[in-house]
């Protein structure tokens, strides 16, 4: 999670607006893949369940509030949640315009947006996880 919230605060400092959006859709999108599987929660392990489980484990995504957990990333579900992150990316692309501090201020920015982003969803991936292992027992 750090090596890819340190990765996109770097392309953050490039005083060039966008271009560390476009980054960062990309690393997210391949950050929430990679915790997905981790936990078993892709859309095609997801679908390889019991009914049963499946269900419980869908129920305890919504409960979470884990709107990427078991589900195909796609760029617009991606961008629907940095946009939640609205503020953050606002100041990140606004701090470009001031030389040098302003390169700073937006990559630590970027930074603890992409981690605080990254941390709530394997949360939440923690806690559906932990209902489907509850409802084998």
């Amino acid at each position: 999670m750090r090596r890819r919230a340190a990765l996109s605060a770097g392309v953050s400092a490039i005083p060039i607006p966008g271009v560390d959006i476009v980054s960062d859709m990309k690393l997210f999108t391949q950050l929430i893949d990679e915790i997905n599987t981790a936990f078993g929660l892709t859309p095609g392990q997801i679908e390889r369940m019991q009914p049963k489980f499946r269900m419980i484990g869908y129920e305890a995504a919504v409960g979470v509030g884990g709107m990427l957990v078991g589900r195909l990333i796609t760029r617009d579900l991606v961008f629907r949640l940095l946009a939640k992150s609205g503020k953050k990316l606002v100041a990140k692309q606004a701090s470009k315009i001031v030389p040098l501090a302003g390169q700073v201020a937006s990559a630590a920015i970027g930074f603890f947006a992409f981690r605080q982003i990254g941390y709530q969803h394997v949360d939440a991936c923690a806690k559906v996880a932990g209902e489907l292992l509850a409802a084998k027992r």
